[in-house]
């Protein structure tokens, strides 16, 4: 790169962040912040990595908001408001014009920023010789009262997930089969821009008993949810969300269904509650006009199962995405 990291932060990552507290316009060595009374600060992180979790051809664009979205996604599965983000760049030292890819990339960081109100506090940029890398770490903060954890599931709660799901998997599908992007364009969209529940996430903390996003696909997430409460879960298959779109690409693709439970990249939330808050879910759902579907049941056991319509497991289908 010919650029220093001096002159792209002055150029493109100052502006993202504030002139006062907590990043001082990215002057200092760190970032200086204050927590509010009674509450808890959350911190995730997620990597993306070219040729892994995007193609090398994608728009910055689009790779920007999804960078800072999956971290988001994490943020809302613990009820947390977001606040800030750290930003970790590696890009390529050959064969790369950084202001061609780096002008569209923060302008989707900060159009992000301003949706979902939150800014960009610190952070590094190296040069590499492997692939485009980007690593965010995103910080929020919750309540100190409610935990919104993994490990919180009974037997006998419902099993809840918001929107619908495999519409991304089947978006990276049509990407790599070069299907019509035109006929399929929703699960493009749904592959590219995850939209993360944030304002579900705070309004299900005191209600959920246990909570995480999908990132994995159904069956491996509600497999750590079961893992880390030990419990089971049965989900019957008919019930799981699936959008119009998808519907249109299985009635020609068949052999593609366990994208619904398998499917990676959907960031929706998967959560639990006690029986006696289907009320309560049904006028949350109408009040954030946000799809919040019951699929199952926390079983004894440590098992958890897909079943289909007479009650049995289906086996066939990976069960979640792996990185390795």
């Amino acid at each position: 790169m010919s650029k220093s990291e001096f002159d792209l932060i002055e150029q493109y990552f100052a502006p993202l962040s504030t002139t006062g507290a907590p990043a001082f316009s990215l002057s200092n060595d760190a970032a200086i912040f204050e927590p509010e009374h009674n509450k808890n600060l959350i911190f995730t992180k997620d990597m993306l990595v070219g040729g892994k979790h995007f193609f090398e051809n994608d728009d910055p664009y689009l790779i920007a908001k999804k960078a800072l979205r999956v971290n988001l996604s994490d943020l809302a599965s613990m009820g947390a408001e977001p606040l800030g983000y750290l930003l970790g760049l590696a890009l390529p030292d050959k064969n790369f014009d950084p202001d061609q890819w780096l002008s569209p990339f923060v302008e989707g960081l900060k159009d992000d920023q301003d949706k979902y109100h939150f800014n960009l506090w610190g952070g590094d940029t190296v040069s590499t010789t492997g692939p485009i890398t980007v690593s965010v770490t995103a910080i929020g903060q919750a309540g100190n009262t409610v935990n919104l954890t993994r490990s919180g599931a009974n037997t006998g709660d419902d099993i809840y997930v918001s929107g619908t799901l495999g519409d991304a998997a089947a978006g990276l599908l049509v990407l790599k089969e070069k299907m019509d992007p035109i006929k399929f364009e929703y699960l493009i969209k749904r592959y590219h821009l995850p939209e993360p529940r944030i304002e579900l996430g705070k309004a299900l903390s005191g209600i959920a008993t246990s909570m995480m996003d999908i990132s994995d696909g159904l069956l491996g997430d509600i497999s750590h949810i079961c893992r880390h409460s030990k419990v089971g879960a049965e989900i019957k298959v008919k019930k799981i969300p699936v959008s119009i779109a998808l519907g249109n690409l299985l009635a020609t693709k068949a052999d593609y269904s366990s994208l619904i439970w398998s499917g990676g990249d959907d960031y929706e939330l998967l959560f639990t509650t006690s029986p006696d808050k289907d009320q309560v879910i049904k006028e949350l759902s109408e009040q954030l006009a946000i799809k919040l579907t019951k699929i199952g049941k926390i079983t004894k056991g440590k098992k958890a199962m897909i079943l289909d319509d007479e009650g049995a497991e289906i086996k066939y289908g990976k069960r979640g995405f792996s990185h390795f």
